[in-house]
């Protein structure tokens, strides 16, 4: 197994052509972003007619995926009302996202990077990050978070 320390520019644009499809397959236009396990933007496509508002949310999803090394949903679940992260999407500039449509992306147990999808609901939004993440490959087998 070949252990990779971060997401480059060939497996981000398959990573993203992955979740274009699943946009089209949907009907919706998206917001595609992967971020490198520095949470640094590799790559960002913007569908014809996606929304202008969610080119940063997709960004931001995948940068908080990334820094905080889970799905957006899952921090979103953390940081509900009287829960113990309740206000973190208030900090890093509020860059903080927590709704659904943002992944880690792993080699093995090594989070490499992450990628964020906006444009639908929050359901679809998780659908199209979900299909996206699948193109990548650490080792010949695809990766989920």
């Amino acid at each position: 197994m070949q252990q990779i320390t971060s997401v480059g520019l060939r497996d981000a644009r398959r990573i993203i052509e992955a979740g274009e499809r699943k946009a089209e397959e949907l009907g919706i236009p998206y917001n595609l972003a992967v971020v490198d396990a520095g949470g640094n933007l590799v790559a960002h496509a913007r569908m014809d007619g996606a929304w202008l508002g969610s080119i940063d949310i997709s960004i931001d999803k995948a940068w908080t995926a990334r820094a905080f090394e889970m799905s957006t949903e899952e921090l979103g679940k953390m940081a509900a009302a009287h829960k113990p992260l309740f206000g973190i999407h208030t900090t890093n500039h509020e860059r903080v996202v927590i709704f659904a449509g943002g992944l880690p992306i792993k080699s093995g147990d090594t989070v490499v990077g992450a990628v964020g999808a906006s444009g639908g609901t929050v359901d679809q939004d998780q659908e199209v990050v979900e299909a996206a993440l699948e193109a990548f490959v650490a080792d010949g087998t695809p990766r989920k978070s």
